[in-house]
């Protein structure tokens, strides 16, 4: 069992690197494993995370000696986060990197809730998966209709592409977007490192919709990603609510690092590609030294040891970049139909559910319904990868149509 806390990494006052060392040289997109694109965007959502919970906490610090150790772990954070990013190529368009953000969103989070041990915080990346799952769909849908490629250029045979919970069903009214946080002192450490990973991931995905949005000429496309943005919105709200808000900044300053290092870890044991192996494996390297900097400051500032956070016992298994396909046909067949009320789900339409929906919805068909049509009328028929058997509801509707007649 792999302990971050039993290594010591690359020294602080060695992990600044030159713009040589920085200057990365981009994954080919016709060549690299779609998995390897993941666990890029993956990893470039958890810097940015490091980054802005550093600085969060740098503006409610009154101590100026923290302050200068956060703004020097920040600095090599942001070293490590454009290392990452500047991996995706500049070829790439848009549309394709948001495919693969959204391939991310689902095996990402499919992995999470196959692994969570507490049912409450499983269901909820349950819920959340069915929704990332439909972006995939109606973003497949634009970009063949826009660059007039086809999806599986990106997320290959890995991920299907086929209707989650429709889109347009996913605007709820903010209050019912609140959970209930676990319990710090209760929760599996696993559980912190998940919610931690998802929410950064989902942030991600809300920030990069909302300023690349408007670049598009075309209507249909800048209207999709208003409309997915202030779904990812919603996500966030959704993920972070989960985190006990009664912990500590030293408590989420460790939980952060430590995230990092079985990431990094993760990656390195899983990744095929000898070169982008070595970048994280030399960040993992990095973080080593960043949780023991933060270990310290744990122990002055806040009288605890690590163990009592993230637990004695090292890092959980690793997390995979794999396919869900058979978990994720589960969860269309038996929860299409939730929705949410206060901080529980129910398959019934309720009063303020209604009342979200016909604010929104009331001027005409939503966009990600409309890209739908526009395709059909297009191409004749919809854009879809399935590559095990029809849609479960569909084949659920089909039995059920076929024992009527």
């Amino acid at each position: 069992m792999f302990n971050p806390l039993d290594h010591k990494g690359i020294p602080l006052q060695e992990q600044i690197r030159s713009w040589r060392e920085l200057n990365v040289e981009p994954v080919d997109p016709e060549a690299v494993d779609p998995y390897t694109r993941c666990r890029i965007i993956t990893m470039n959502g958890i810097e940015v995370e490091a980054i802005m919970f550093s600085h969060q906490f740098a503006r409610m610090c009154p101590d100026p000696q923290v302050k200068q150790l956060l703004a020097y772990t920040r600095y090599v954070e942001s070293q490590q986060q454009r290392t990452v990013n500047w991996l995706l190529p500049g070829l790439a368009s848009v549309l394709e990197t948001t495919l693969g953000y959204e391939q991310v969103a689902v095996d990402l989070t499919a992995w999470v809730a196959r692994h969570e041990p507490d049912p409450y915080l499983r269901q909820a990346y349950e819920f959340g998966v069915l929704e990332d799952f439909d972006h995939l769909y109606r973003y497949a849908n634009l970009y063949e209709m826009v660059e007039r490629r086809r999806a599986e250029k990106i997320v290959d045979a890995l991920t299907e592409v086929m209707p989650g919970r429709p889109t347009a069903l996913e605007h709820r009214h903010p209050f019912d977007e609140v959970r209930a946080p676990y319990d710090k002192d209760l929760v599996d450490p696993r559980s912190k490192l998940h919610a931690l990973t998802i929410l950064s991931a989902e942030q991600q995905v809300m920030m990069y919709y909302m300023n690349v949005g408007p670049q598009y000429m075309e209507p249909i496309a800048r209207q999709l990603y208003q409309e997915i943005s202030l779904i990812e919105q919603e996500h966030v709200t959704h993920y972070e609510s989960l985190v006990d808000p009664g912990e500590t900044m030293w408590e989420r300053l460790i939980t952060h690092e430590y995230n990092e290092c079985w990431l990094y870890y993760s990656f390195m044991e899983q990744e095929s590609d000898p070169r982008i192996k070595a970048i994280w494996e030399l960040h993992l390297q990095m973080e080593l030294a960043q949780l023991q900097q933060a270990a310290d400051l744990l122990r002055q500032y806040d009288g605890r040891e690590p163990e009592q956070i993230v637990g004695a016992a090292g890092v959980p298994e690793p997390l995979l970049f794999e396919p869900n396909k058979e978990f994720l046909r589960g969860l269309l067949a038996t929860q299409m139909d939730l929705t949410k009320l206060g901080e529980g789900y129910v398959r019934e339409a309720h009063e303020r559910f209604e009342w979200m929906q016909e604010q929104l919805h009331a001027g005409g068909k939503p966009p990600s319904e409309e890209v739908i049509d526009m395709h059909r009328e297009k191409f004749g028929d919809e854009y879809r990868i399935e590559t095990e058997g029809p849609h479960p509801v569909e084949s659920l509707r089909a039995r059920e149509g076929a024992r009527r007649a």
